[in-house]
């Protein structure tokens, strides 16, 4: 008898969630990209990535998000004289290998008064 009234428990239970009665939490994500310059391709990177951390717990604290999680994601190089290079980054200037991990996509570029700048682009995750 016991074990008939689990399981018509856990039927309701499963019928609820599957109308929708019961929603799981979902998560909110948004691109955050950043931009910094250095004398190294390294420390551009590094500085870039950075930034991008910092904006990621400022928008987790101004959304109240519980956890933020960090993926990864691929963005343009962005210029910081849009003025010199108005169509974006030349692909002479672009540096390769892109430095990707499981949180941070850099592109990073010759700049055009600083050697190296680097671009990171994260998707920001939280709730």
């Amino acid at each position: 008898m016991l074990q008939i009234l689990r399981m018509g428990v856990a039927v309701l239970g499963v019928a609820a969630f599957a109308c929708g009665a019961v929603r799981p939490a979902e998560a909110a994500c948004q691109l955050i990209k950043a931009t910094h310059s250095a004398g190294s391709k390294a420390e551009a990177a590094k500085s870039s990535q950075a930034l991008v951390l910092q904006s990621a717990n400022d928008l987790r604290r101004a959304k109240r998000w519980r956890y933020l999680t960090l993926y990864a994601r691929k963005v343009k190089g962005d210029p910081f004289w849009k003025a010199v290079r108005p169509e974006g980054v030349p692909r002479e200037a672009m540096l390769k290998p892109d430095i990707v991990t499981t949180r941070f996509y850099t592109t990073c570029f010759t700049g055009v008064v600083v050697p190296y700048v680097c671009t990171t682009g994260s998707s920001a995750c939280g709730q």
